[in-house]
């Protein structure tokens, strides 16, 4: 597996080494040792989470506060998606930037996104299945959004307006100048 600090440094990106042949393919999608030799500590993932989705379905921007606050590797089992996590750490010098990256059963990247981000995808194929694993349980109390189409967020979707289908919750969800932040102090992974 290969690991990659991308233009926000604590946003990583994971490639796993595929072996394929005529039968199909061989990929270890996660490795305990691997990532904690690669951050120099480790993160206790406690729960895997699934969702099957069509195209144009935006699930985001979503986040929790602590101290249910949650690091995901995420990834695409089948179709693909953008995906983005969002710096909402204020003090960062990344604050309110974002990340997109795709993510396809083809080419088998997976997002780790740290405590003190925002995330969010969109399917771009007709359908796709989205996989995570997350290190805290899920808590309403601490469960927090931004709005999807923040001006200041800027996030390209890749899709007309249209053609996005939301929650109702997710079309509520408030611009990062009102929402309920992290501090860039806060430690990332535990």
């Amino acid at each position: 597996m290969n690991f990659k600090r991308l233009e926000i440094p604590d946003v990583i990106l994971c490639e796993p080494n595929v072996f394929g042949d005529e039968r199909g393919y061989f990929a270890e999608t996660f490795r305990q040792d691997k990532l904690n030799e690669f951050l120099g500590f480790t993160i206790d993932f406690c729960q895997d989470n699934e969702s099957r989705s069509s195209k144009g379905v935006l699930r985001g921007l979503h986040y929790q506060l602590a101290p249910h606050a949650q690091t995901k590797l995420v990834r695409v089992i089948q179709g693909a998606v953008l995906d983005v996590a969002v710096d909402i750490r204020k003090g960062s010098p990344t604050f309110g930037k974002h990340i997109s990256v795709e993510l396809t059963a083809e080419n088998k990247r997976q997002l780790l996104v740290p405590r003190g981000f925002a995330h969010g995808f969109v399917v771009l194929s007709d359908e796709a299945i989205f996989a995570y694993k997350v290190d805290n349980y899920y808590n309403p109390e601490c469960d927090r959004g931004l709005a999807f189409n923040d001006p200041d967020i800027g996030v390209n979707w890749q899709l007309a307006i249209e053609q996005l289908n939301l929650s109702e919750k997710d079309t509520k969800q408030p611009l990062l100048i009102d929402a309920d932040c992290f501090n860039f102090e806060i430690n990332l992974y535990e």
